[in-house]
């Protein structure tokens, strides 16, 4: 197998793994319980951006963000962990789903602040330009977020000096068209966010966030581009999300037939219908990647399930301010 098909092979792992982890986690989701919200729908966005990366490169990412983390690499069991507040986790569960942070991987931070992220990739990217202590030559700072995020008025100011300041950031909207309960097309005047910021001069494009293998080649190009000459660029996925806001969600707001035509853009079944069809991959090799996921999400549960709660003198430590 030559290396893209191996690579299209793996993000179609990847995207498999992440919606059965997520699937995994709203299952457990409980009215009394810690919940999760979920990006059960946007995986190829996820994949497709983050295989793009380098080692060198940093993420910062929003509170859908167990995508962004298990296309990087994570643990899923360290993962679930977390979301389940285990000492196990990435942050020693104190973090749960929505504050992850995972330095080894490169993830700066998760942010549920709506927009929190987009306020400190400038500075993030910032570092890396100055060779700042454990940065890389050529790295740049990747940063996801919705289209939610995109109506707060720091993404304006985040662009504004990543243009000015000539900061490697690319901006990553994943346009999922909600906004928590309320759809895009009533806090937005027009459907893509990459109207509102050609004034800051930057490059942008949209793509349909729901092809993996093109968002992976929208993002090569630009990441490439922006190792040439460190200026910032905006990457717009038009996606939609299939579960809801939060973990348990029952999507009575979300117009029936909407969902329905958004099913039949499903990216996971899409994308295996076409490595099937161009002989990318064989229906053997379907079903056993089919089985090393499911028995991968098993397992990360189980782990989690079993791992410790953090000790009691754990509460005032990582506490800075």
């Amino acid at each position: 197998m030559n290396t893209d098909r191996m690579r299209r092979v793996a993000m179609l792992e990847t995207m498999m793994l992440i919606r059965a982890y997520e699937e995994a986690m709203a299952a457990r989701a409980t009215p009394t319980s810690p919940g999760t919200c979920t990006a059960v729908g946007q995986e190829a966005a996820a994949v497709g951006v983050v295989a793009a990366l380098d080692a060198r490169d940093r993420i910062l990412t929003n509170h859908r963000s167990a995508g962004h983390l298990l296309a990087r690499g994570a643990d899923p069991g360290r993962l679930a962990a977390e979301a389940m507040g285990r000492a196990t986790g990435y942050c020693k569960g104190k973090s749960g789903s929505l504050h992850v942070s995972a330095a080894e991987l490169g993830v700066v931070l998760t942010s549920t602040i709506v927009g929190g992220e987009l306020s400190l990739a400038p500075g993030v990217a910032l570092a890396q330009t100055l060779g700042a202590a454990g940065t890389d030559p050529g790295g740049v700072t990747v940063v996801f977020f919705g289209d939610g995020a995109a109506c707060e008025g720091i993404f304006h100011e985040s662009v504004n000096l990543a243009v000015t300041w000539k900061l490697p950031v690319l901006y990553v909207c994943e346009n999922n068209q909600w906004q928590a309960f309320v759809p895009r097309a009533q806090a937005m005047p027009v459907p893509h966010v990459a109207d509102w910021v050609g004034g800051h001069g930057l490059d942008t494009r949209v793509v349909d966030g729901n092809d993996v293998d093109a968002v992976h080649a929208a993002a090569r190009a630009m990441v490439d581009a922006m190792r040439a000459d460190g200026r910032p660029r905006l990457l717009e996925l038009d996606t939609y999300r299939l579960r809801g806001h939060f973990e348990p969600d029952d999507r009575a707001y979300m117009p029936a037939a909407e969902h329905q035509a958004a099913l039949a853009r499903d990216p996971l079944p899409r994308q295996t219908r076409r490595l099937l069809d161009e002989r990318v991959i064989a229906p053997g090799e379907l079903a056993a990647m089919r089985d090393r996921v499911a028995a991968t999400v098993q397992a990360a549960l189980a782990f989690a399930e079993a791992s410790p709660w953090p000790d009691l003198a754990e509460l005032i430590t990582d506490v800075y301010a």
